[in-house]
């Protein structure tokens, strides 16, 4: 059995040689740093200072460490590093800031406190000047000047100026998120977040801007905020001189000069510049809209769609120009308002040489270049270069019009085709031509009415060679060539180019007739007919025949009648070999050889060819006497009779 006092004793001896060794081994250690600062004397060498020479012999030499931490297992070689050590564990504070009381662990981070309260910054930047409490502060900002980037990841090998920054990153890669919300749970990867994050619960704001009274829940929000008041752009684009307030914009800014967008859609292979932009595009897949209005329920995918959408409930308009008054909802449509009156155009098509004010509208004018039209619709197969021109352009199939009149109560599928319609109301015509003073509702209008003065038709026909002061018109009048005609009646199946033809007819069918003469009270399906009625009623005949002296109230009518007198008789019967000088009384001919009556009395069911025979029989029931005799007083229900 063993004695336990001679074991005792035995591992006290080797305690006390080890502790004899490793003083012997500091001696030389020590002997070697003295021997290395005295060589330098002589080679004129310059040496390292003697304390890092004796931490640098101390690693190599691998001294042991005797002080262990019975809480943690950490060892330390110093006694004096060990107790600090433990203070960490028993959480004992013994170092207090007089200013402030503020406890510290250690002596060290209490003299770094101390520079927070004396704003002393002793170490300054050669380069720019900035100033640091610390030195390691100052050589970690110094990697800004030298671009040095040590700290490199091994996922993606992206390089960090600091250490923190890497591991920081690393929790991308792991997906660590070690602090959590305690109210909603929400989980982040830096502890900053998670505080930032928890203001929006307590609704505190700590940081407040001395010149407006702003309050802000982090400190790096107020300095970005600051540079606002002050209007501050320290950060410069070599390219084109522009300003900004922080380099992350210039950055982002320089990605136009360098056409670089790194960011891309793993989904449709669509690129962007930032990477907000490919977040907001991902929605497009996802259908995801998580903004939705209080007032009506509609979502959207973006926050500043549904604020701007609100503005349609509250009638608010908190952007006003300061030129004319004028009010918008959003910043940015006033910026692109107040071109107009700067008369600033700085985008040029470089082929017709064409100026925009902004550079989508640009974009959009190259399209009847290149005839390119991305959206097409898929009922009926026509194309667009914009999107907002399909869905304006759907909504004639699907027949939705959620805009009404509140004075009349017709209905629209455009919100400014109601403000066009309320002008009729008010009598408002806020566009005036300035040669001739005329004044229109719209701006469209005006445009139309001043070709008139210029007397340009920059539209030509490639067909026939005819000019159009309107593209609309050139389109309009392509349709004689083509053969289109996209309007057609659900009633009879006849079809028409123009839809104000085609409204015309409709009228027909319905028997309306708003348009009365206040003569006789003859009523007429459009306006354009109620004027030519009215030239009966009237003695003026401005219009004479050469030939025989009748007049006539209209030049249509003269130019029919003149037909007569060269006896041209272009238009040939198929069937009885009758000729007519008319085209209107050829066509009236070709009915009675078909026997097709389409006009039909509903008293007595009785078909006639023509309107005109209709309305004639029409009053052998009402006994009505429309035609006054303009040399007596008789009256007659029929004309020409």
């Amino acid at each position: 059995m063993r004695d336990p006092c001679r074991t005792k004793q035995h591992e006290t001896e080797e305690k006390r040689d080890l502790m004899e060794e490793n003083k012997e081994r500091g001696k030389k250690a020590k002997k070697s740093v003295n021997g290395s600062l005295h060589k330098g004397i002589h080679t004129g060498e310059k040496q390292k200072h003697k304390k890092a020479i004796r931490q640098q012999v101390r690693i190599h030499a691998e001294e042991d460490k005797l002080y262990t931490c019975d809480q943690c297992g950490k060892s330390f070689a110093h006694k004096k590093h060990f107790k600090e050590h433990m203070i960490i564990h028993n959480g004992e504070k013994t170092h207090t800031c007089d200013q402030c009381e503020k406890s510290f662990t250690c002596r060290e981070d209490l003299k770094k406190h101390m520079k927070i309260d004396t704003g002393e910054k002793p170490h300054t930047c050669d380069q720019c000047g900035k100033g640091f409490k610390l030195k390691g502060q100052l050589g970690t900002h110094m990697r800004i000047h030298t671009e040095e980037k040590p700290f490199t990841c091994d996922q993606c090998g992206k390089s960090f100026s600091q250490k923190g920054h890497l591991k920081e990153h690393m929790k991308i890669h792991t997906g660590e998120r070690p602090y959590s919300c305690d109210n909603c749970g929400k989980s982040f990867s830096r502890k900053d977040s998670v505080q930032r994050h928890m203001t929006i619960h307590t609704g505190e704001t700590s940081f407040t801007c001395d010149q407006c009274g702003k309050s802000f829940t982090c400190r790096e929000d107020l300095k970005k905020h600051m540079k606002i008041d002050t209007g501050e752009k320290p950060h410069t684009c070599d390219q084109c001189g522009k300003g900004f307030k922080l380099k992350g914009q210039l950055g982002i800014h320089m990605r136009i000069h360098t056409e670089e967008k790194p960011f891309t859609c793993d989904q449709c292979g669509k690129s962007f510049s930032q990477k907000v932009h490919l977040k907001e595009h991902m929605k497009i897949h996802t259908g995801e809209r998580p903004y939705s209005c209080d007032h009506c329920g509609k979502s959207f995918s973006r926050k500043d769609s549904v604020q701007r959408h609100m503005t349609i409930h509250t009638g608010e308009t908190s952007f006003t120009c300061d030129q004319c008054g004028k009010s918008f909802d959003v910043k940015r449509s006033l910026l692109s308002h107040m071109k107009i009156h700067r008369g600033k155009k700085p985008h040029v098509c470089d082929q017709c040489g064409e100026s925009f004010r902004c550079k989508r509208d640009l974009r959009q004018h190259m399209t009847i270049h290149t005839e390119y039209r991305p959206h097409t619709c898929d009922q009926c197969g026509k194309g667009f270069t914009r999107k907002e021109h399909l869905q304006r352009h759907m909504l004639i199939h699907t027949g939705e019009k959620d805009y009404s009149c509140d004075q009349c109560e017709k209905s629209f599928s455009l919100k400014q085709s109601l403000k066009s319609h309320m002008l009729v109301h008010t009598g408002e015509k806020p566009h005036t031509c300035d040669q001739c003073g005329m004044g229109f509702t719209s701006k469209q209008g005006l445009m139309v009415h001043m070709t008139i003065h210029t007397g340009e038709k920059p539209h030509t026909c490639d067909q026939c060679g005819k000019s159009f002061a309107l593209k609309f018109s050139l389109n309009i009048h392509m349709r004689i060539h083509t053969g289109e005609k996209p309007y057609t009646c659900e009633q009879c199946g006849m079809k028409f180019t123009q839809r104000s033809q085609f409204m015309v007819h409709k009228k027909i069918h319905t028997g309306e007739k708003p348009h009365t003469c206040d003569e006789c009270g003859r009523s007429f399906t459009h306006s354009y007919t109620l004027k030519q009625h009215l030239y009966t009623h009237s003695e003026h005949k401005p219009f004479y025949c050469d030939q025989c002296g009748k007049g006539f109230n209209l030049e249509s009518g003269l130019k029919s009648h003149l037909k007569v007198h060269v006896k041209v008789r272009n238009y040939f019967c198929l069937l009885c070999d009758k000729s007519f000088s008319l085209l209107s009384v050829f066509k009236l001919h070709e009915k009675r050889h078909g026997s097709v009556k389409s006009f039909m009395c509903f008293e007595c069911g009785k078909s006639f060819f023509t309107n005109t025979e209709l309305k004639q029989h029409q009053t052998s029931h009402t006994r009505e006497k429309s035609y006054k005799c303009s040399h007596c007083d008789k009256v007659f229900s029929s004309f020409g009779i």
